[in-house]
């Protein structure tokens, strides 16, 4: 499975880097399939709608109704129709590629399983509602598809009698089929709203909303595609006659030529045979999970940072157990940690002034533990030589993982560069540890802990608990964002902060004000 992975990845890491160069990295749309998948979701519902106002849901009637609606040009509910269609068929687009993305960047293991499972039953809820909108044109396309589906439904033994018979002749159709069909056409999608909600119940700060020029951009590129290319139907359907040729829709419809030329029972194995593969992806391999985040009750005062920045709704704020003076504690999720290690970069007693070597701390990693990580630190420090030297805290999924060391620069890894409490960068400053920090993270594109890059720019602008202390000489620290494949960018982006970085002081114009100083606040 991870032989599969590679090409996958690196197809969207050069796919992501080419959008980085047109759109920019916050209106790339690969970050934000998610969203557009949401948006084009409301599109729609919206223009369905505007257009079950003039839809006629009876048999004789719905095929003229749609047909006027489409030449219709006092409120352009031509448009919309058409809008419909490509909303739908984007929604497809965005969901696959979204699917295929998520494999590819491994974010569909260990605690991520979930969101990864609940997701499969949106692809059948996204399809029966698109297949479903086909019917009610009831076109010979529609006729077609009608047929094609209650022969292959008919092959399990759930119903009583084969539907396929309402489909034989002109009349054994009527009305009441019809209203259930069009009932169906609303219910689904209704239903699927719930079944996304539950799909990011365990994602915090989902991102549900596109950025509004990405939106903007989008919406235009559909309404063009529908002016330019309306949607159009295929004849009214005629159940005394046997359709010939239409036109699928390769979206909603690839498996019905499969209908065609394979035995029911066969097309109903391929199906299934996929659904039970990609149920099991998140177990193909087993992920080895880094052991949970673990709180320390006599230093933590239930501030809530720690469950405010995860990701993962892994940590809550609950009653206090200790009898200590504060309302609440943080209490951790295993089964929902994943060690990203956000937590420890967001408790304001992750601080390496400390003189105590275990270097206790409200929330804690046991991989890296926060002592360890000041070791990590110290030793990289003995590492450099010269009188430009950098310390690179970086992410092991960004591109600082394989970035090789040299004299005056050293790597100290972290599973997300969230992780990195900002009094670490001014404890290697004011203890001369290194002249310059530089922080390697994630492309916001291709995050592999979600919003650890976030949250690290907000605490260094000052944004957001615990800040970057003012005393801190910004000209002494920079950051680059970047994904696996940016190697050589980030060794650019090295180089240039070191060409800028002022050359070592002499021993005797050290501040020892700083140096002196041990536990700052936060």
């Amino acid at each position: 499975m991870n032989a599969l992975r590679r090409p996958v990845r690196a197809f969207f890491a050069a796919l992501e880097g080419l959008f980085d160069r047109i759109f920019g990295p916050e209106q790339n749309p690969l970050a934000h399939l998610g969203a557009l998948g949401f948006f084009f979701y409301w599109i729609v519902v919206a223009t369905g709608v505007h257009l079950y106002i003039g839809f006629d849901t009876s048999v004789a009637g719905a095929y003229d109704s749609v047909e006027h609606l489409s030449r219709s040009p006092w409120f352009l509910a031509g448009v919309s129709r058409s809008l419909h269609r490509y909303a739908s068929d984007a929604l497809v687009v965005v969901m696959f590629v979204h699917i295929l993305r998520e494999f590819g960047l491994d974010r569909c293991r260990g605690v991520r399983w979930f969101s990864w499972v609940v997701g499969m039953p949106i692809i059948v809820f996204v399809y029966a509602s698109g297949i479903s909108g086909y019917w009610l044109v009831w076109d010979r396309l529609a006729q077609y598809v009608a047929i094609a589906s209650t022969e292959w439904l008919d092959w399990l033994p759930i119903f009583g009698e084969p539907i396929a018979r309402n489909f034989l002749t002109r009349g054994s159709l009527d009305d009441r089929f019809f209203t259930l069909l069009v009932f169906l056409h609303i219910a689904v999608p209704l239903i699927l709203v719930f079944v996304l909600w539950i799909h990011l119940q365990r994602i915090s700060r989902p991102d549900i909303n596109p950025p509004k020029r990405l939106a903007a951009g989008t919406a235009a590129m559909l309404l063009g595609l529908s002016l330019v290319y309306p949607a159009t139907s295929q004849g009214p359907a005629d159940l005394g006659t046997v359709t010939s040729i239409v036109r699928p829709d390769w979206f909603y419809l690839p498996l019905y030529p499969l209908v065609d030329f394979l035995s029911a029972g066969s097309v109903w194995a391929i199906v299934a045979g996929a659904t039970l593969v990609m149920l099991a992806i998140p177990w193909l391999p087993p992920l080895r999970r880094p052991p949970a985040a673990v709180v320390t009750l006599d230093l933590c005062n239930g501030c809530g940072r720690c469950a405010e920045d995860c990701p993962y709704s892994a940590i809550s704020m609950a009653p206090r157990s200790d009898g200590k003076p504060f309302e609440v504690e943080a209490v951790v999720d295993p089964d929902l940690c994943v060690s990203c290690g956000i937590c420890v970069g967001a408790c304001p007693t992750s601080t390496p002034f400390r003189s105590d070597p275990k270097l206790p701390t409200a929330i804690d990693v046991p991989e890296p533990a926060l002592h360890a990580l000041r070791d990590a630190t110290r030793e990289a420090s003995r590492r450099c030589v010269g009188d430009r030297r950098i310390l690179v805290f970086g992410c092991l999924h960004s591109a600082a993982a394989l970035q090789p060391e040299s004299a005056d620069t050293a790597v100290v890894p972290l599973p997300c560069v969230g992780m990195l409490p900002p009094s670490f960068i001014d404890y290697v400053l004011s203890r001369d540890l290194a002249d310059g920090v530089f922080l390697a993270g994630c492309a916001d594109s291709s995050s592999y802990n979600r919003l650890g890059p976030r949250w690290t720019r907000a605490r260094l602008a000052g944004e957001r608990d615990p800040r970057l202390r003012q005393r801190v000489p910004r000209d002494r620290l920079a950051a680059a964002w970047l994904a696996p494949r940016d190697r050589k960018r980030l060794a650019a982006e090295i180089d240039a902060f070191r060409a800028r970085l002022p050359k070592r002081a002499p021993a005797s114009s050290a501040r020892p004000a700083l140096v002196a100083e041990r536990e700052p606040a936060q």
